[in-house]
C-alpha cells in the first residue's frame, strides 16, 4: 500500500499557488524520455506528494524530428489520464523561438497560449512565463497581452525568466504605474556552481518585490548529482557535454562539500544540492527533472532533509565565487 508523503508546502510569492518544495522540470519529456516513461514518472512524482510541473511551448524543439510542444502534449495526455487537474499546478512559457524567432508581442502571445492550452488539454494555465525577453517589444504591450488572458480566465498568474535586471525592474514598474498584471514569479538559472548572476543582479529585486523564485539548472545539468567527476564520465548521458565546464578546481571543491554533507545525512549529493536551494532565503523551490524512477528518491530526500547552519556554511564556502 502506498503511504502518502505529507509534504510541507510553500506559497509562491504573492500568488495563491501552494507548492511542494521541488518543481518537476518538463524539458526531458519527449527529449530524453519517451511518453510512456514520462507518464510513469509523473504518476510517481505526484504520488510522492509533489504538485508542480513546469514546462514550455518550445520543449523539446531542439531534438531532431521534433517541432516543439512535445512536452506540453505529454503532460496534457497525463492530465487527461490522471483526471485531477485541480490537484496539480502547471506552468508553461511563451516567447522562445518556435520557428519565427523570439517574440513577446501581444498578438503572438494571445495566439500561442491557445496552442499551449490545447496541447495541455486544459482550459487554464496556473502560471504563464515570459520565457525570454523580447527587447523589440515594450513591457507594457507584453503585460497587456497577459491582462487580456487573465480576464479571459486562460491564465491565472504570470512570471518572467531570463530577463536582465533592468527589464525586470521596468516590467514591475509598468505594472504598478499602469495597473497591469505583475510578474509574481522569477525563474533564473541558479545552483551551487552558478551563483553569481542571480545573486548580483536579480536576488535583491526578487526579495524587495516579494517575487516567488523557482530555479532552473538546479543541479547544473547533472553535475551536482556527483555522477560526473572526470572527462570520462561525460559519456554517461546525452547531457554530458554540457557538464565539461564544471570540471575545474571550484567544481571539485563543491563536489567535495556535497559529499561531506551527504555522507553526514546519509543521502545523495543531488539531495543536498536541492536542499541548499530549498533553504536559500530568496528561493521558493528548485526545478529539477529525472529520467528514471529511482532518481525521484533524491527529491523526497531533499524535501525531508534538515540542513544545519554548519552544513549550509560548508556549501556556501565551497561555492564562493
Amino acid at each position: 500500500m502506498l503511504t502518502l508523503h505529507i509534504m510541507e508546502k510553500r506559497i509562491l510569492g504573492k500568488t495563491d499557488l501552494n507548492i511542494a518544495p521541488i518543481v518537476f522540470g518538463g524539458n526531458v519529456f519527449g527529449w530524453t524520455i519517451d511518453e510512456q516513461k514520462s507518464l510513469q514518472i509523473l504518476d510517481n512524482f505526484v504520488d510522492s506528494g509533489f504538485n508542480f510541473i513546469d514546462t514550455a511551448d518550445v520543449y523539446s524543439r531542439w531534438k531532431s524530428g521534433n517541432k516543439g510542444g512535445e512536452s506540453e502534449t505529454i503532460i496534457g495526455n497525463w492530465l487527461k489520464k490522471h483526471g485531477k487537474r485541480h490537484d496539480v499546478i502547471i506552468s508553461t512559457k511563451v516567447g522562445a523561438d518556435m520557428g519565427q524567432g523570439k517574440s513577446l508581442k501581444k498578438d503572438y502571445i494571445i495566439n500561442q497560449v491557445e496552442h499551449s492550452l490545447s496541447r495541455l488539454q486544459t482550459d487554464y494555465i496556473d502560471l504563464y512565463f515570459s520565457h525570454f525577453d523580447d527587447v523589440t517589444t515594450t513591457v507594457e504591450e507584453t503585460l497587456s497581452a497577459y491582462e487580456t488572458l487573465i480576464r479571459a480566465g486562460k491564465i491565472r498568474w504570470i512570471g518572467a525568466s531570463n530577463f536582465s535586471a533592468d527589464r525586470l525592474k521596468q516590467s514591475l514598474l509598468a505594472s504598478a504605474t499602469n495597473d497591469l498584471p505583475k510578474y509574481q514569479v522569477y525563474q533564473p538559472g541558479y545552483n551551487l556552481f552558478d551563483r553569481a548572476e542571480f545573486e548580483r543582479d536579480h536576488e535583491k529585486i526578487c526579495l524587495e518585490q516579494d517575487l516567488g523564485v523557482i530555479t532552473y539548472y538546479s543541479l547544473a545539468s547533472g553535475f551536482l548529482t556527483g555522477k560526473y567527476r572526470s572527462e570520462d564520465d561525460l559519456k554517461k548521458s546525452q547531457r554530458g557535454g554540457g557538464v565539461k565546464k564544471f570540471l575545474n578546481d571550484r567544481g571539485y571543491q563543491i563536489l567535495d562539500a556535497l559529499d561531506k554533507v551527504a555522507d553526514k545525512h546519509h543521502v545523495e549529493p543531488a539531495s543536498v544540492a536541492l536542499a541548499w536551494l530549498i533553504y536559500h532565503p530568496s528561493i521558493t523551490a528548485p526545478i529539477a527533472s529525472v529520467t528514471d524512477l529511482n532518481q525521484l528518491k533524491s527529491f523526497t530526500e531533499a524535501a525531508d532533509l534538515k540542513l544545519m547552519p554548519e552544513d549550509i556554511s560548508i556549501l556556501d564556502k565551497a561555492s564562493i565565487y
